[in-house]
């Protein structure tokens, strides 16, 4: 995206809160996607009762891990809570994807004519999400009833306390409006979302992680094959180091220069000074490269944005090299020298100026060998056929293109994560009144049900359940969604991780990325003048949430307590402590044949 939505948000957000002043009761509605105000009740609202449900369940909400008589169980239930709540129209907001979009227009649907809630459901831009979501925490007034909000913000809610705790919730307030088949543990991505206190502060809704993608039809040319053997010494195969994939983008960049009469490129990447920018490295770009500490879901002491944070502590103390973090150390630089020496020399012309938005539909044109950062959510656009202006199939609709897991970078070692995983993840407000509350949680029970969670996650292949993915549906598609099911049958899906706890307030570090990043694209700044810079302001941030929070507790407590800025050289290389600057940062490329990260995927239990 680019910074005109962000804006446009809080504008949105400011019009929001001025307009519901005095009306404490009544939630504010001019962010709402109806075009009049949201009213506490939806005009003429009527439950169809079990004959919708009947109705769904058959022409719908199939397949199914649930037999149709369990699915119309679920819905009896759905039915019998939401009496309390019939004709009451609630809004809830969630970023732009195949999955909301389904929600939005299908399963809104579907939930007001079976249990006469009505729900607007409105799907913006990722950063509107987030201005929205920092709005609410900070003003207090109810502008949405519900979120699908990141579970990136799992430091943030765990900390300022304004989100609901949804273990105490399901126990106590909520009991009543609680799925007794949610079946919490099913939740692939339930850790992700569960707090340094151990406490369930999300809900998952959709999750897709960064992997590596590559053009499976070139890869097994026997004469492209023979010809980097030649040069680089090992076979043509799955990049497993950084050092691999700079070859094979050199290669096809430079060697093979063109296929078919078509002039292709080693790499794809995107590099606008946009606010997405920002997400690209913070989405564990870093700990990618080996810019962070051992440990699952994320590093500790240092995370994957360098944030340090000892462990049993939930202070983090610093970014700066100089005060123990990473953000500015030399695996953090070497990341980000990486990703602007590829995007330059290997990706095709103009993709330094692409968004986030506009490199998915420059990959589809077909003349792009591989990109080391490439998100699943993309799947269902590029499984779609030729004729929609997909590239990478062939004129049959099969797959030219295959996923495997990310390649690693010079710094990191075994036992850090691979990856990044997003879990877009139910939220719910203290802010929000206590009904409307209970409504938007039916709302979003329904949307991760075992009842529609299949067909959901048909629609936009964005897995949350376990039950769900192992269904014998995914068995017969599989061959179709190029290693996706694969994955995430596999044990590895846990070693791609969402941000984590040592990220003390996102809304307000996030923003700080991308504009540092970008002075790199655009040549203004060299990479490790961007970062110690980028390390800098985080460190002035965090030392303003805690004085905040020694005055206030604002973070309850656990917000920042920065250590005293030392000479860096008494922390790198210590033991827990940023890495020191590697004499080679680029050793021999390895390889592995894709065949046998699927069958090692296939054999996982």
């Amino acid at each position: 995206m680019d910074r005109r939505p962000v804006l446009t948000a809080v504008a949105l957000a400011a019009t929001v809160v001025l307009m519901s002043c005095g009306k404490k009761d009544e939630a504010p509605t001019a962010a709402a996607p109806a075009a009049q105000p949201a009213a506490t009740t939806a005009p003429a609202a009527r439950a169809g009762g079990t004959e919708a449900a009947k109705k769904w369940v058959d022409s719908e909400f199939q397949p199914s891990v649930l037999s149709k008589e369990e699915q119309m169980k679920e819905m009896e239930w759905f039915i019998a809570a939401a009496k309390p709540f019939v004709g009451m129209e609630i809004n809830v907001l969630s970023e732009t994807i195949p999955t909301h979009e389904y929600e939005s227009k299908t399963l809104a649907k579907a939930f007001f004519e079976i249990t006469g809630i009505k729900v607007n459901h409105q799907v913006l831009g990722e950063g509107e999400v987030v201005q929205a979501v920092q709005t609410q925490m900070q003003t207090n007034r109810n502008l949405y009833d519900g979120y699908i909000n990141d579970s990136d913000l799992i430091g943030t809610h765990s900390r300022l306390q304004s989100a609901v705790n949804l273990t105490d919730w399901m126990a106590g307030e909520g009991k009543d409006v609680t799925l007794p088949t949610l079946d919490v543990k099913d939740f692939i991505g339930i850790s992700f979302t569960t707090g340094p206190d151990g406490k369930i502060w999300q809900l998952p809704d959709q999750q897709f992680a960064n992997l590596y993608w590559f053009r499976k039809d070139w890869f097994d040319k026997p004469d492209i094959k023979a010809k980097f053997k030649a040069k680089y010494g090992y076979d043509l195969g799955v990049p497993v180091n950084w050092s691999a994939y700079e070859d094979i983008a050199k290669f096809f960049s430079e060697d093979v220069k063109e296929i078919d009469g078509k002039r292709i490129y080693g790499h794809m990447d995107y590099g606008k000074r946009a606010p997405d920018l920002g997400w690209r490295m913070t989405d564990a770009w870093l700990s990618m490269a080996g810019a962070s500490s051992k440990g699952l879901p994320n590093g500790r002491p240092i995370d994957e944005w360098g944030i340090r944070m000892e462990a049993g502590s939930c202070n983090p103390a610093g970014a700066s090299v100089s005060r123990g973090g990473e953000t500015n150390g030399p695996a953090s630089v070497y990341a980000i020298a990486k990703w602007d020496e590829w995007l330059r020399k290997y990706a095709p012309p103009g993709a330094a100026d692409y968004d986030f938005y506009q490199s998915l539909p420059a990959l589809a044109q077909g003349n792009v060998a591989q990109q080391v950062f490439w998100y699943t959510a993309f799947t269902a656009e590029m499984v779609k056929p030729k004729k929609e202006g997909n590239n990478t199939v062939d004129d049959a609709g099969n797959l030219l293109w295959r996923m495997a897991p990310s390649p690693k970078g010079s710094y990191w070692i075994e036992g850090m994560k691979l990856g990044y995983q997003d879990a877009g993840s139910w939220t719910l407000f203290k802010s929000t009144p206590l009904d409307r509350r209970k409504a938007a949680w039916l709302y979003a029970q329904f949307t991760v049900s075992k009842t529609v969670d299949t067909k959901k996650s048909h629609t936009g292949l964005t897995f949350i359940r376990d039950s769900t993915v192992r269904h014998a549906s995914f068995t017969e598609r599989a061959p179709k969604l190029g290693g996706l099911v694969e994955f995430y049958r596999s044990p590895d899906r846990v070693l791609w991780t969402p941000t984590g706890i040592n990220v003390p307030d996102y809304p307000k570090l996030a923003q700080l990325w991308w504009q540092q990043i970008g002075d790199v694209n655009s040549g203004a700044f060299t990479p490790q003048k961007a970062m110690d810079r980028l390390a800098e302001e985080m460190d002035l941030n965090m030392a303003r949430m805690q004085e905040v929070d020694e005055k206030a507790k604002v973070y309850g407590g656990c917000g920042p307590r920065l250590n005293k800025p030392v000479d860096p050289k008494q922390w790198l290389g210590k033991p827990d402590g940023p890495k020191a600057k590697l004499a080679n940062e680029k050793p021999k490329g390895v390889t592995m044949p894709y065949e046998e990260i699927v069958k090692r995927w296939a054999a996982a239990k």
